[in-house]
């Protein structure tokens, strides 16, 4: 039926004209406000710096990054979590900080261990899409020394310590 009902031209009539008063409508209002709005773009993706020397400690990492653009932010979302090749526990979920300025000193984190870093910008118009990753890792803890297997004559000593950290350390620097 309602095939054939489209396919039948309609001719509609009005038996009484309708009655419309001729208004003028005023948009100068509405267009001062919208030439009001000052309408920004939410920013370009930051670019994180790699890891600095002496950028960290055992325990806090120094991050660092620029945006790259004249792009108008109001406050930067800096997220991190530790690097693990096993699956993640309640310890290694991501961490979320909002930073205003282009740096962050983070805190209370593990002893030589990696951490994986991004940020975004965020402006009154949006979030930016977030940086590349970067990894920075923590300073290892200092290695005990075993005093009582320390041994010395005239032109040698021997200094024997024990590493505290789970992950291997790449070199000891033995200052006297």
């Amino acid at each position: 039926r309602l095939e054939e009902f489209l396919k039948k031209e309609v001719d509609l009539e009005l038996s009484v004209m309708p009655d419309f008063e001729e208004r003028v409508i005023d948009f100068s209002e509405v267009e001062k406000l919208m030439n009001s709005l000052n309408t920004i773009p939410a920013p370009c993706a930051p670019v994180i710096n790699p890891q600095a020397p002496n950028a960290a400690t055992g325990t806090s990492l120094r991050v660092c990054w620029g945006l790259f653009s004249d792009d108008t932010v109001e406050y930067y979302q800096l997220c991190y979590k530790p690097v693990s090749n096993e699956r993640c526990s309640e310890e290694e979920a991501e961490h979320t900080l909002k930073v205003k300025e282009t740096y962050c000193t983070i805190t209370n984190l593990l002893p030589n261990t990696q951490y994986e870093f991004w940020v975004s910008a965020l402006n009154a118009s949006g979030i930016s899409p977030p940086s590349e990753r970067a990894v920075y890792v923590t300073a290892p803890s200092p290695p005990t020394i075993k005093t009582k297997k320390i041994r010395s004559c005239e032109n040698a000593a021997l200094v024997c310590w024990e590493s505290r950290d789970i992950n291997p350390v790449d070199s000891y620097t033995v200052e006297l």
